[in-house]
């Protein structure tokens, strides 16, 4: 199907549908069919994510990767090894 018969085909089942239960336009609109929807929710705050190592030496995973973690990753530790938050 192409897209003005999916177009057609939806206006034709609206119309059944408002034809079966006896809306009209007035009605829907008076209910609000009309109104645009309300904007999405604000994403959630991102987790506070901190790495630390031994010598309290830490990162908030926020920029470059300090040497200290960049050397262990570089010595193949995970990171996450460091993860506290």
């Amino acid at each position: 199907m192409t897209a003005k018969t999916e177009w057609a085909a939806a206006i034709r089942w609206i119309q059944a549908e408002m034809a079966d239960y006896g809306l009209t336009m007035e009605e829907l609109a008076a209910a609000g069919g009309f109104d645009p929807p309300p904007p999405p929710p604000p994403p959630a705050p991102a987790p506070v994510v901190c790495y630390r190592n031994a010598a309290g030496q830490s990162w908030d995973g926020q920029g470059e990767m300090p040497d200290w973690l960049r050397r262990a990753v570089n010595a193949w530790q995970s990171v996450e090894f460091y993860r506290v938050g």
